[in-house]
């Protein structure tokens, strides 16, 4: 009768509702507690989308940047232009009137 009894109470897999506690006990705290544990892993996954975000964004300026870059070196009025709007230089014997 005693070994009826053990039968009925063990799963499926032969363990009985203790060891089946103890181990859902034991996944929930390697989920929750450990370094890897799932709030660390979503908060890693968000900063690495940022940091993509930050590198396509990133790119895109350098590649303005770039396109800038050669139009001043390449042409001296675009130089000039770039000087005057951003410095504030001027020609001798002109004016500028700054207009915020």
């Amino acid at each position: 009768m005693n070994n009826d009894s053990e039968k009925l109470n063990k799963g499926k897999w032969g363990l009985n509702s203790l060891q089946i506690l103890a181990l859902l006990l034991v996944v929930a705290m390697l989920f929750l507690f450990s370094d890897s544990n799932i709030k660390k892993r979503i908060d890693s996954d968000r900063e690495i989308r940022s940091l993509k975000n930050q590198i396509v964004f990133y790119r895109e300026k350098i590649e303005t940047d770039r396109t800038k870059l050669h139009e001043l070196q390449s042409d001296k009025d675009n130089l000039e232009k770039f000087a005057r709007e951003n410095y504030l230089m001027k020609k001798e014997n002109e004016e500028i009137f700054i207009i915020e």
